[in-house]
């Protein structure tokens, strides 16, 4: 009896002590919502040329020949989808790279997503005269895919996939990729002029036509994202106590990276490589929520959509009437906030 008493009281204590951060989790959730959805009326309303709100109202409401409507309802409007997409991916995919590996630094760059993405768009310019950005797509997203299988076939081992072998397989298939990028640009320099755009990171003249395709693959690694998100709490403890607690380890690896694949080859098909969104943000999610994996993926889904679109208004404006691509401006914004970060230990242990 007394046991049962007491395990009550525990029982009781705990939940009383968590009631109060999971509201604050959900208070954060809500400001991460108003957060984003600033962001999107900004990157509507700012940029190059500056067009009244009025001119804006009417043209995404109502249709005419105006040329400033023309410039929010196919340019600007075209850009934010396309910077939501991207930063949902990336940031999400960044959470999941990091709970993965168990490695607060790693990124969608350490498992060979970008270069199997680049190596990929780079065959397409080479050999069948790909010059346009919805040419791009399909390759680079078929090249992360199909590094991330081949990086799960070369990881295997008959302990299963280890995080520590994963990096490695990652890190030497990308270093061979990015060697082979290089030589094809040499070889052909001016092939590759259209490339140097996507390379640098960039959603400026990506249409809606580039978006669509991508969409479902997303969706449907964010549904396998939320799936393993609990089972990836009980693997940052070990595989050991994961698998005593019931998780399927090889299995929840698997779906793991299989979204890690398609959210980062998404991203990366349809911006090209863009640092540190994915490294940084599981970051300050992991600051705000703590270790549950869930939250961190859902504050990241919000999150790094807002750090995309703002660099990329930044990126407007700063040298008007030139423009910046995103993926330069993340970094510049990106590299000092996560020196601040890591140095927290609550925010770069897992």
């Amino acid at each position: 009896m007394t046991t049962v008493i007491e395990r009550g009281s525990v029982s009781t204590a705990g939940s009383t002590t968590g009631t109060p951060k999971v509201r604050r989790r959900i208070v954060g959730l809500v400001v991460a919502v108003l957060v984003l959805a600033v962001m999107v009326v900004v990157s509507i309303l700012v940029g190059t040329k500056a067009i009244p709100v009025h001119v804006v109202w009417e043209a995404l409401f109502a249709q005419s020949a105006d040329p400033d409507q023309f410039t929010v309802r196919d340019l600007r409007v075209p850009r934010t989808v396309a910077g939501l997409v991207v930063g949902v991916a990336s940031g999400v995919s960044g959470a999941l790279i990091q709970a993965l590996t168990r490695n607060p630094l790693a990124d969608t760059g350490i498992l060979g997503i970008n270069a199997g993405a680049a190596f990929a768009v780079a065959i397409g310019v080479s050999v069948f005269g790909v010059t346009r950005v919805q040419g791009y797509l399909w390759f680079a997203f078929t090249g992360a895919l199909v590094v991330m299988a081949a990086v799960l076939a070369i990881g295997a081992t008959r302990q299963g996939r280890t995080p520590i072998v994963l990096v490695l397989a990652g890190v030497s298939i990308g270093a061979v990729l990015n060697g082979l990028v290089r030589g094809l640009t040499l070889l052909d320099p001016q092939a590759f002029d259209q490339l140097r755009s996507w390379e640098a990171g960039s959603i400026a003249g990506r249409p809606l036509e580039v978006v669509w395709p991508v969409l479902p693959f997303v969706a449907g690694a964010l549904v396998l994202a939320l799936v393993v998100g609990r089972s990836l709490n009980a693997i940052a403890l070990g595989d050991e106590l994961a698998a005593a607690q019931g998780v399927r380890v090889p299995r929840t690896r698997v779906l793991t990276v299989a979204a890690i694949a398609l959210l980062a080859g998404g991203a990366t098909a349809i911006a090209g490589p863009i640092v540190f969104v994915g490294l940084m943000i599981p970051h300050v999610a992991r600051w705000i929520t703590g270790p549950d994996h869930r939250w961190i993926i859902a504050y990241s889904a919000l999150l790094a959509p807002s750090l995309l679109l703002i660099s990329d208004v930044l990126g407007r404006v700063v040298m008007m009437p030139s423009e910046i691509p995103v993926g330069v401006v993340t970094a510049f914004v990106g590299a000092p906030v996560l020196i601040v970060l890591v140095r927290r230990r609550r925010a770069s242990g897992l």
